[in-house]
């Protein structure tokens, strides 16, 4: 039952009730900028190359993630707004980190089979920048935020499985762009150990189960280590829920 308010009484406001959260002006630069770099590495790639081509590569669907993701906390830090959901600010650091580590321990690995070490070598001036951007500088940057401007506790077990959506989306994307790219097109898959010419179906499977089970224990590692490091000295009041926590 729904007790009348007395006549003449007035709406109490939220904020008298809650007091909102401090204005964090670092985390809104540091965030700003990491999204910045994403964004402009994009940029250049687009500029340097097809945009189609660019657009069909699982370090830059991360790299558009980061900036969204890192770029809307970023306002919500300096506008002292409630975090974003941690489903989505995790799934961010894990498809960047994975970018990340494959490029570096496998593509840019010259002992690796699936290593391109010679071809990244050669890349200079902007697409230089570029590559360092999306494949070192967003990582990097990215779990530092992780690690130093968030508050711990947000993240959960189900979101390790929930995560692998994102590259199962883009391990069936890359497929049929596969079937309906020319097979003589320099650029039909987009990773070597996506390359159905080269390992056949079945190589290709064996390699998505070994990387999707890569996704899935960092995505382990990342809750485990959200349970269990330390909080970070954040001055802010918190405003929401342990549940809801995200970027702050």
């Amino acid at each position: 039952m729904i007790t009348p308010r007395p006549a003449g009484s007035a709406a109490v406001p939220a904020a008298a009730v809650v007091p909102p959260a401090e204005r964090r002006p670092f985390a809104a630069a540091f965030r700003g900028l990491i999204a910045l770099c994403a964004a402009t590495g994009i940029v250049i790639e687009c500029v340097h190359g097809t945009v189609l081509v660019v657009l069909s590569f699982f370090t830059v669907w991360s790299n558009i993630l980061v900036a969204v993701v890192l770029g809307r906390s970023a306002v919500r830090a300096w506008r002292r707004r409630p975090p974003l959901p941690a489903l989505w600010t995790g799934g961010a650091l894990l498809c960047i980190s994975v970018v990340g580590l494959v490029f570096h321990l496998v593509l840019d690995n010259p002992s690796s089979p699936f290593g391109q070490a010679a071809e990244i070598a050669r890349l200079t001036g902007a697409k230089a920048v570029a590559n360092q951007l999306l494949h070192t500088v967003t990582p990097i940057g990215a779990a530092l935020d992780f690690l130093l401007l968030t508050l711990p506790g947000a993240l959960r077990w189900r979101h390790a499985a929930q995560w692998l959506a994102a590259p199962g989306l883009y391990l069936a994307f890359a497929l049929i762009r596969g079937e309906l790219i020319s097979p003589d097109a320099p650029t039909r898959y987009t990773y070597p150990f996506l390359d159905v010419t080269a390992h056949g179906y079945a190589g290709v499977l064996v390699n998505t189960v070994v990387l999707g089970a890569a996704f899935y224990v960092l995505g382990l590692a990342i809750v485990g280590l959200d349970r269990v490091r330390p909080a970070a000295r954040l001055s802010e009041n918190r405003i929401s829920s342990q549940r809801a926590r995200g970027l702050k």
